[in-house]
C-alpha cells in the first residue's frame, strides 16, 4: 500500500535530516531520491555533505525530472526535494516558452500539470514516499516576475502533494510540527 508523507518548512529548518531519520525508522535500506541539478561548486559541496551524512545503508538515485521511471516497489523513498524537482521542470519549460513566445500563464499551467502527472505516476507504486519541500512563499513577495511565477508553481504543487499525503509535517527551527 502506498504511503505519502510531506515534510515542509523553511531553508535549514531540519527537513532533510528529519526525513532521513523517519526513513531509517521505517527501513534498514531506504532510498534517497535526489532531484537536484548541480549548478556550481558550492552546491556540489552541499550535495557531498548530504551524501556523507547518510551512510552506506542508503541507495542513492539521482533523477532530475522523471522520478517514475524508477521502480521503488516495497521501498521507503526520501524524495529530496519537491522544490528542486519543480525548478527543473519550470526552467526547462521556461527556456522552451522563451523560444516559442508562449504566454507566461501557459508556462505556469504546463509546468504544474507535468509535475502533477509525474507525481501521480510515481505514487502509483506500492511504496512509502517521504517528500521534502520548501515553503518559499513564506518569505514575502519577490520583485522578480520569474521568481513570483515559480513561487506560485511551488505553492500549488505543495498543496497538491499535501492533499494526497497521509501525513504532513512542518519543520520549525528543527522541531517537527504535525499538520495532518
Amino acid at each position: 500500500m502506498t504511503k505519502i508523507i510531506l515534510i515542509t518548512g523553511g531553508q535549514r529548518s531540519g527537513k532533510s535530516e528529519y526525513a532521513e531519520q523517519m526513513a531509517l525508522k521505517n527501513s534498514g535500506h531506504p532510498v534517497y531520491l535526489a532531484t537536484s541539478r548541480i549548478w556550481d561548486d558550492e552546491f556540489r559541496h552541499r550535495v557531498e555533505i548530504h551524501k556523507q551524512r547518510r551512510g552506506p545503508q542508503w541507495t542513492n538515485v539521482e533523477e532530475e525530472k522523471y522520478l517514475s521511471r524508477h521502480d521503488f516497489t516495497g521501498r521507503t523513498v526520501v524524495v529530496d526535494c519537491v522544490t528542486l524537482w519543480a525548478t527543473n521542470f519550470f526552467f526547462d519549460l521556461q527556456h522552451e516558452a522563451y523560444h516559442s513566445a508562449k504566454a507566461a500563464s501557459e508556462h505556469v499551467e504546463r509546468t504544474l500539470q507535468e509535475l502533477k502527472d509525474e507525481f501521480c505516476k510515481l505514487t502509483q507504486q506500492d511504496a512509502t514516499f517521504i517528500f521534502v519541500t520548501n515553503e518559499i512563499g513564506s518569505g514575502g513577495v519577490s520583485d522578480n516576475e520569474v521568481q513570483r511565477k515559480f513561487t506560485d508553481v511551488e505553492g500549488w504543487m505543495n498543496q497538491f502533494v499535501a492533499s494526497r499525503a497521509d501525513e504532513v509535517i512542518l519543520m520549525v527551527s528543527g522541531i517537527p510540527v504535525k499538520i495532518k
